[in-house]
């Protein structure tokens, strides 16, 4: 069945596609959910229309994240940790931490699950996290770990 997404659905398409489908997954999953609607001649238009909306939304967003990239690699985040023997922490700092550690230095709520480490942060000094704000933009945030007074 072809049907006209209304919405971006992970592993079909974006809104306004037009995409061929099972007639079961469009009828008792796409449709009552609203994602999508059947495609007629009078839909295209609508699809075209939701094509354009999304790309300016697009555009806006992927603006807004430039933005916040530059205010975030701008700044370095402190994060205070215990301590132990060869300025090694007790346990490590998580993401979570920088999260509110960003939030808490910047007033910029950040997701911990956009956030990569390669590894657990364990030891006192500057650590580079890589962040990813928008689908088009990464950046790699400043984190400076010091020992707790």
């Amino acid at each position: 069945m072809k049907v006209i997404l209304r919405a971006n659905v992970e592993g079909v398409g974006n809104t306004g596609d037009l995409v061929d489908v099972a007639n079961g997954y469009a009828q008792n999953f796409l449709m009552p959910k609203g994602l999508a609607m059947r495609a007629t001649d009078g839909a295209a238009t609508q699809a075209e229309a939701m094509q354009r909306s999304q790309e300016l939304r697009g555009v806006k967003e992927r603006e807004g994240a430039e933005e916040l990239g530059q205010q975030l690699q701008a700044q370095t985040i402190a994060i205070q940790a215990r301590v132990g023997q060869d300025d090694q922490l007790y346990g490590s700092v998580t993401t979570s931490e920088i999260a509110e550690a960003v939030q808490a230095q910047t007033g910029i709520v950040l997701d911990r699950r956009d956030m990569s480490l390669e590894e657990p942060i364990r030891t006192v000094g500057t650590h580079q996290v890589d962040m990813r704000l928008h689908s088009d933009v990464r950046i790699q945030i400043t984190i400076e770990v010091s020992a707790l007074d």
